[in-house]
């Protein structure tokens, strides 16, 4: 049996010999008959520099605008801003609200207290003290949170009162 494998198997890879070359000689013609199309590139567009012409406007986030304007609704009778303006600020009304976080609470002669830290420094408030940059003064405290009142600008540019709240923040952020 094994005399009779043998020849066969050359017998089958010289057959096959055959069919390859024919192979080889249909790629080469169509590699000589493929003609590429490639679309040309278009010519880059020129470029015209515009001149800026807005930098002699006036700035829309100026501090000097933005006081004018506070000034302005602050000089209204019924002005929510009118009594936040004239008084003095509280060192904690430097810091936006989002910097500062409620790690605590205290009651001491029966006045309730909130430990906040700000720039890893902590600080003791009490109702009426004023926290954030939005005029918040704060309303209510309690074992979880910190209630308070801002003053903001609705959509409108009036100034509305909205409550806001900061709350007990857990041990491990």
């Amino acid at each position: 049996m094994r005399r009779l494998l043998i020849p066969l198997t050359v017998l089958m890879l010289v057959g096959c010999g055959s069919d390859i070359e024919e192979l080889r000689q249909w790629m080469d013609q169509q590699r000589k008959e493929a003609k590429p199309s490639v679309t040309p590139l278009l010519p880059p567009k020129k470029f015209l520099p515009q001149p800026y012409e807005a930098g002699a406007g006036v700035d829309p986030f100026s501090a000097q605008k933005l006081s004018v304007a506070i000034k302005q609704e602050a000089a209204q009778p019924n002005s929510l801003l009118t009594a936040e303006i004239n008084r003095r600020k509280e060192p904690l009304e430097a810091y936006p609200l989002d910097n500062m976080s409620m790690v605590g609470s205290l009651t001491r002669d029966k006045q309730r207290y909130a430990l906040l830290r700000v720039d890893s420094l902590l600080y003791q408030v009490k109702a009426g003290d004023y926290l954030g940059q939005n005029f918040g003064r704060i309303t209510k405290i309690s074992e979880t949170d910190i209630t308070l009142r801002e003053v903001v600008q609705d959509a409108a540019g009036e100034w509305i009162e909205r409550t806001s709240t900061l709350q007990l923040q857990e041990k491990g952020r």
